[in-house]
């Protein structure tokens, strides 16, 4: 029950700041200050980096293996986008394939530096 509740703490985060930064560049793109070719961008890095922020805390969070701590934060987060893709009919096809990788390698990725960040007592 403990190992459930850090990795949904770790999707929450991962969501939340997903809401928080597309929110943000909508505002952006509305008001043009930016355009919608950098706008789209966003699309792709604002799920990266909320990633890779979830796995950093939760690594920071861990006591051993925070590599693990990050797959499983990201195959959760890759599942429920999946499941998501199933429900409203979106196409699978390989260039979403290779986004579900590199969002999952995105949160391991974070979460072996916040295992690192730790501080020693």
């Amino acid at each position: 029950m403990k190992n459930l509740k850090k990795i949904l703490h770790g999707v929450l985060i991962s969501f939340c700041l997903i809401i928080i930064f597309t929110f943000l560049f909508t505002l952006l793109n509305y008001f043009n200050i930016i355009n919608s070719a950098t706008a789209s961008m966003f699309g792709v890095t604002i799920p990266l980096i909320s990633l890779a922020v979830a796995g950093f805390i939760s690594g920071k969070k861990s006591l051993k293996n925070g590599w693990l701590e990050g797959f499983k934060i990201g195959l959760v987060f890759i599942t429920l986008i999946f499941l998501g893709n199933i429900i409203f009919d979106f196409p699978i096809t390989i260039k979403n394939l290779l986004f579900y990788l590199l969002l999952l390698s995105s949160s391991v990725l974070g979460s072996v530096f916040g295992i690192n960040y730790k501080k020693e007592k």
